[in-house]
């Protein structure tokens, strides 16, 4: 006779339904329905013309959807030729003007229209953004003080942060902006924009301006980053090695005026950005993506 103990999911019986007891009877109960998530972002056909005496087109009929995997995020990178609109659509999921609000579509956030700033967006810039007359605790302490959050609590929090992101709490926490690398000065950025938990956090070319080697370590800290926030994160660059280190999808967008040309799923690597840059799997993802951005990057 068998008797090791029944190990679950290993049993040749299935589940019993759900029942409920009725005078000693059961009768099944039908399944509760699965209720599907909005998706984070959805573009519908969204276009963005500038007036003036010239109007100008900037993206045209911009389609896609990210879904929501709130359990562990999903990391997106846009790629594009110079001019193709890749502000346009980041600042339009963030609903800042001029680029908010779209000409025309529909661009949807966790399945409502977009309406400007919101505490459920967070945006890092390519330039340095941060306040030159406050110090680094008070920079990354700022959106907890719009807030209404008191001082020895937002400070408290800053100070964690400072430490996240790399910095010194004892040697950075009251140096100002002018006092900081330009590395140091994206880490208070970042600090700034993810201490506020926002779900989505938008990331337009962040580190554009930093030499190759604090690039890498910054992309290796924003990995890190992410995975304890699990937002959605849409991050703009012209790097082709940094968007197959980071992404989970990649929109590639068109010439101007810039449309999604395809969203193409990628496999992450496991190991730091230095390390992953000689693997043959990735290699494999830059050549490709490289022939494409070279074949739209061709003069018309």
């Amino acid at each position: 006779m068998n008797t090791d103990p029944q190990i679950p999911g290993d049993s040749a019986q299935p589940d019993a339904a759900p029942a409920a007891i009725v005078n000693n009877t059961a009768i099944p109960l039908a399944p509760t329905p699965k209720v599907a998530r909005p998706a984070v972002v959805e573009f519908r056909n969204v276009t963005k013309i500038f007036g003036g005496e010239k109007p100008f087109t900037a993206i045209k009929n911009v389609t896609f959807k990210i879904e929501d995997h709130s359990e562990r995020g999903e990391f997106v990178c846009i790629l594009g030729p110079s001019g193709c609109g890749k502000s346009t659509v980041m600042r339009t999921i963030a609903g800042l003007t001029p680029q908010y609000p779209q000409t025309s579509g529909e661009a949807l956030v966790f399945g409502r229209p977009v309406t400007p700033s919101s505490s459920d967006r967070g945006m890092v810039f390519q330039d340095y953004s941060s306040f030159d007359h406050r110090t680094v605790l008070d920079n990354i302490a700022f959106g907890l003080e719009c807030q209404g959050m008191a001082k020895l609590d937002r400070h408290a929090l800053a100070m964690d942060w400072i430490g996240k992101v790399g910095l010194s709490r004892d040697k950075d926490a009251l140096k100002y902006p002018h006092q900081l690398s330009g590395g140091m000065r994206q880490r208070v950025a970042i600090a700034r924009t993810l201490i506020l938990k926002p779900r989505i956090i938008l990331m337009d070319e962040p580190f554009g301006a930093l030499d190759p080697a604090t690039r890498l370590s910054m992309q290796d800290l924003l990995l890190k980053l992410w995975h304890e926030q699990q937002a959605t994160v849409f991050f703009i660059t012209h790097d082709v090695e940094e968007a197959v280190f980071l992404s989970d999808q990649v929109l590639i967008m068109s010439p101007a005026p810039g449309t999604i040309l395809e969203q193409r799923a990628m496999t992450r690597s496991a190991l730091p950005a230095r390390a992953a840059q000689r693997e043959a799997s990735f290699l494999q993802h830059v050549f490709a993506l490289r022939d494409v951005m070279e074949k739209l990057e061709q003069p018309a």
